[in-house]
């Protein structure tokens, strides 16, 4: 078989034109078929028997779905000299069947894939749904935590103001307080003469403390202790009030241990 006659068998075959000169070319490397060159076309069979024609198109690719209708037209029309003992066309169909199990077992998988692919790519986006309704969620809480944190901080300022301004109106009722304090001894004091010491009597300071005549010397101690920590300058008290009760106090400790 000569280029031409490869050319004409291959392009009956449905084999593309690409694939058909490539095929003849390495038919002529491999010395399948021969080049004679522009001659005129013999009529007859160009083709010993089927099984080299089977050769020829199992080499080109050709499939037996595609093949088998092509050896018989090449049978009709004389190309093929003898049939052959037909083992060969057994194999070339079987292989043919072979191939095609083998293209749905593959086209099967295919579509197994394509539909687990697809199952991931709604679980996929059933994900994000989540993943944007959670983001969402958070994002509502946070902003509520901050109003709350918000509301807590000015909270916090108004007690904190609130305590200064009680802090405060307490000091002023303890200053008011030594005042009267001060004011209530310095009238009921009886200053001593500068030219005599009048010993101090046990009942006056009862009287200084408000106490009842009957009052014990315990209950005495108990106010002056009273009275000093109310006047301590330490607790924003008068030094001037607390050093005179200091005084008082002492002389009354005194008085206590000379009796």
């Amino acid at each position: 078989m000569n280029t031409d006659q490869a050319f004409d068998l291959l392009k009956n075959a449905g084999v593309t034109d690409e694939m058909t000169i490539k095929t003849v070319r390495r038919w002529l490397r491999e010395r399948k078929i021969k080049y004679e060159g522009p001659i005129t076309r013999k009529s007859g069979y160009i083709l010993n028997d089927i099984d080299q024609a089977i050769h020829l198109l199992q080499d080109a690719g050709v499939t037996a779905s595609k093949g088998i209708p092509i050896l018989q037209s090449w049978l009709q029309e004389g190309k093929i000299k003898n049939v052959g003992n037909g083992n060969l066309i057994i194999e070339y169909m079987s292989a043919d069947t072979n191939r095609k199990q083998v293209v749905n077992e593959q086209n099967k998988i295919i579509r197994e894939l394509n539909a687990k692919v697809k199952a991931l790519e709604a679980q996929i986006n059933g994900l994000e749904e989540l993943h944007k309704t959670s983001v969402g969620t958070f994002i509502q809480q946070r902003e509520q935590l901050n109003k709350k944190i918000m509301n807590l901080e000015k909270d916090k300022e108004l007690l904190q103001s609130e305590t200064s301004k009680l802090l405060k109106e307490n000091i002023d009722l303890r200053k008011e307080l030594i005042q009267l304090r001060e004011e209530f001894f310095s009238k009921n004091r009886k200053e001593p003469e500068k030219t005599q010491d009048i010993p101090v009597q046990v009942g006056d300071y009862r009287k200084k403390l408000g106490l009842s005549k009957t009052a014990g010397n315990k209950e005495v101690l108990a106010g002056y202790k009273n009275l000093l920590k109310l006047t301590h300058p330490d607790q924003g008290g008068s030094a001037r009030a607390f050093h005179y009760i200091k005084t008082d106090y002492d002389s009354f400790r005194s008085s206590l241990k000379e009796s």
